[in-house]
């Protein structure tokens, strides 16, 4: 990981903010492995100032989302709110931004959760809804096998799941009915109907032009990172 931090750090130029996109699909482990990266980049003596923040802050909310028919395509291109994520990177350049943030809990986009960000040294921008046409400098692709990232989402789930058993107002707090074998199989077909083809159509391929791309095996233990074909 101090390899991928010293290389990052290269590429930034003088005092300009450095804005790193960190991509892969649903439950590969974005978050964490953003926290792990910030984690190594400030770890010297000259540590830069680091932020992290998650694409999910610009999902639709779900209320407009129900009125545009895109609720069972939540976590695809068209349910983010681009404008807004691409003036947020570019603000963030130059003075305090606002951005917005998400609850897993309630399944969506929650205000209460925004925070003003001075510009950074480097922010880690991780989620999906983003591509090479976003104001990002590099581009970092989570890969993993297929098989893999299913069983990561269906454990993620069953966790959220198993949170809403002493909380009401969660999301996950309507699954509570079911007995685990339940939950894990509403989990699988999630994945199947909707997490599986934007997998495939619209994340997979940004691997292509990645800058760099970060190979995980079944357990999150990193495999590789190398340079991708978008690396310059």
């Amino acid at each position: 990981m101090s390899d991928l931090a010293d290389r990052l750090l290269s590429w930034r130029s003088g005092h300009e903010v450095l804005v790193v996109g960190l991509t892969g699909g649903v439950g590969c482990g974005k978050t964490t492995f953003g926290a792990a990266l910030a984690a190594a980049l400030t770890a010297g003596p000259k540590a830069p100032r680091v932020e992290q923040v998650n694409t999910d802050g610009f999902l639709r909310p779900n209320r407009d989302l129900e009125a545009l028919g895109l609720v069972t395509r939540k976590g695809f291109p068209e349910t983010y709110d681009r404008g807004a994520l691409d003036a947020a990177l570019k603000a963030v350049r130059l003075g305090p931004t606002v951005f917005p943030a998400y609850s897993h809990r309630t399944y969506d986009v929650d205000p209460s959760l925004s925070r003003a960000i001075d510009p950074p040294d480097v922010l880690i921008v991780e989620g999906l809804g983003l591509d090479r046409r976003a104001p990002i400098d590099r581009l970092i692709y989570l890969d993993a096998d297929e098989a893999d990232q299913e069983a990561w989402f269906v454990s993620r789930f069953l966790g959220f799941w198993e949170q809403a058993a002493n909380d009401e107002t969660s999301f996950y707090a309507r699954f509570r009915g079911l007995d685990r074998e339940g939950a894990a199989g509403v989990a699988a077909m999630v994945w199947t109907a909707i997490n599986r083809p934007n997998l495939r159509e619209h994340i997979l391929p940004l691997r292509d032009v990645a800058d760099i791309v970060v190979r995980k095996g079944a357990d999150h233990r990193i495999l590789s990172i190398t340079p991708g074909r978008g690396g310059a």
